[in-house]
């Protein structure tokens, strides 16, 4: 049923969906990746595709910058719509020489001092795991592509601009015992983990605060496509499952 973030029809949606931030991204993987496209939804301009990879059902959709926009969309799509599994396509910041640029991450935890799961349902965690079976599938799906993926902690931040006088990001990655950060990964897990559905979340690393290095516009578009492919190989992998 429509929502009041999503257009779309009952079923407009396949099982399993692949929540890039950016809209665009979800264009650009729907138009370059599936075949079948149909476009389900528009609402704010958040582009939803339904199509299929390898004959296999899957939608792509944006989900916004953030913890509350993310929260909002697979929220909806988890209760809604019938979605059983999440995984959210994004970029990350390394905070170690291990995660090095254009590196594909596997967030096997996610750490955060955000309030969202406290204000949705009262969880005080600040430490929220993805689906542990739906990370060995990737995982799996990451071996037999031959595509690297290294398993990492993240931190998923409310601030894109800290004030200087905040912790810097050493201290942030010492105290939280994370290695990259990001800013939906947790709220992604707590809607999975409240709705007893599945979530993952894969990171390419975009910059490096060790290194300052960073990648441009254009070349995360290069960067990122190793992990769009994992994604989409891994729907199909899932879809194997008994």
């Amino acid at each position: 049923m429509p929502t009041l973030h999503i257009s779309a029809p009952d079923n407009a949606f396949a099982k399993t969906v692949l929540l890039p931030g950016d809209p665009l991204r979800a264009k650009h993987i729907a138009d370059n990746y599936l075949e079948n496209v149909v476009m389900v939804n528009s609402v704010r301009n958040n582009f939803g595709y339904t199509g299929l990879y390898k004959g296999c059902p899957v939608s792509v959709m944006g989900s916004g910058m953030g913890m509350a926009a993310i929260g909002i969309y697979s929220y909806e799509l988890f209760k809604f719509y019938g979605v059983e599994n999440i995984i959210r396509i994004g970029s990350a910041g390394s905070y170690t020489p291990n995660l090095k640029l254009m590196d594909v991450v596997l967030a096997k935890q996610a750490y955060s001092d955000s309030t969202y799961a406290l204000m949705q349902n009262g969880t005080s965690d600040h430490i929220l795991y993805p689906s542990a079976s739906l990370n060995k599938i990737i995982l799996e799906t990451a071996l037999s592509s031959d595509i690297e993926c290294k398993q990492a902690s993240v931190l998923s931040s409310d601030v894109f601009y800290a004030d200087e006088e905040m912790e810097t990001w050493q201290q942030l990655s010492r105290r939280t015992q994370t290695d990259c950060v990001e800013m939906e990964a947790f709220a992604l897990f707590h809607n999975a983990n409240v709705l007893g559905r599945q979530a993952a979340t894969l990171l390419t690393i975009s910059d490096c605060f060790w290194s300052e290095e960073r990648l441009s516009s254009d070349q995360r578009q290069i960067a990122l496509r190793k992990m769009i492919l994992l994604a989409l190989e891994s729907v199909v992998a899932l879809s194997r499952q008994p």
